[in-house]
């Protein structure tokens, strides 16, 4: 109790946050004067279980919340993003999988408004598996989530995909068709190990498809910094990666699943959370490094 007092009598810029690193402040967004045209960004890793669904969907209401127009993509067979904000995959006649699959349909036509302001979602449910199948024997395959979006993304200001967990063609799909990568990384050890493998895969996206991708930055997730472990994994992922290591780190904590039940972001299921703060945050710093506009 004493160490946690004494932390919080030490000024912001000389404390230390679970990167290692000195704290940092990241200044309150200025408001935009127009929308558009988006900045597409992949949450990918190939792991399952990392938070890319509760990222995606919280660091897109923290966006919104600064007056961003966000649209979220759900490329995720799972549709558990869709889950997350209220839509049943099982009731959509009209999913991301018409819009690969189906050329001349307007993105327009699947797009669903939300409940959270700033924030519409393109959605996804169990079709979208037989995807990655058809679309090997399409003409320019890889590039194909990238025409969809083009006829969108005038009207948005961020545009996240949430990734499935693998490296399969739908995820090359969203590494080509995007601007930038955030790379979810739960703070356990066997989750470290397949880092070197996505950034490999990225690496060649960027050789062979999109020489303008590059890695917005990696997030550290489901943190516990009580646990000796955690600590070192996040040391070791800082000494791996520097910079590209964002400061924000989001603690593990049972909010965040409460909030998935309750179909909403835990920006408005829980404002005042430490969790909410988290990705607050989180959006503050990607706008501050040039993530987002």
């Amino acid at each position: 109790m004493a160490d946690s007092q004494q932390q919080l009598d030490i000024p912001a810029s000389e404390q230390i946050g679970p990167t290692g690193r000195p704290l940092v402040e990241f200044p309150e967004p200025a408001p935009l004067d127009e929308h558009g045209p988006a900045r597409i960004i992949a949450m990918v890793n190939q792991k399952g279980g990392v938070g890319k669904t509760t990222s995606t969907i919280n660091l897109g209401a923290a966006l919104a919340a600064y007056g961003r127009r966000v649209l979220l993509v759900d490329f995720d067979p799972q549709g558990a993003l869709s889950v997350g904000l209220g839509l049943n995959p099982h009731d959509l006649e009209l999913s991301v999988y018409n819009v690969l699959m189906q050329s001349r349909l307007d993105p327009h036509e699947v797009i669903a408004t939300t409940a959270v302001d700033n924030i519409d979602v393109l959605p996804a449910n169990i079709d979208l598996s037989a995807a990655e199948v058809q679309l090997v024997g399409e003409v320019a395959r890889e590039q194909v989530l990238a025409r969809a979006l083009a006829k969108v993304a005038d009207e948005y200001d961020v545009i996240l995909i949430d990734c499935q967990p693998s490296l399969g063609l739908l995820t090359v799909n969203a590494l080509t068709a995007s601007h930038g990568v955030i790379i979810p990384l739960e703070t356990e050890f066997f989750a470290l190990r397949g880092v070197a493998l996505l950034v490999e895969t990225i690496e060649k996206v960027q050789d062979r498809l999109n020489p303008g991708l590059q890695i917005d930055g990696i997030l550290a997730t489901m943190f516990d910094g009580r646990t000796l472990h955690a600590r070192e994994v996040i040391a070791r992922v800082v000494e791996a990666f520097g910079d590209r290591v964002f400061d924000t780190v989001i603690n593990r904590t049972v909010k965040f699943p409460d909030a998935s039940v309750a179909a909403e972001p835990i920006t408005s299921y829980a404002p005042t959370h430490p969790g909410a703060e988290a990705y607050r945050r989180l959006a503050r710093e990607l706008i501050s490094r040039g993530g987002a506009p």
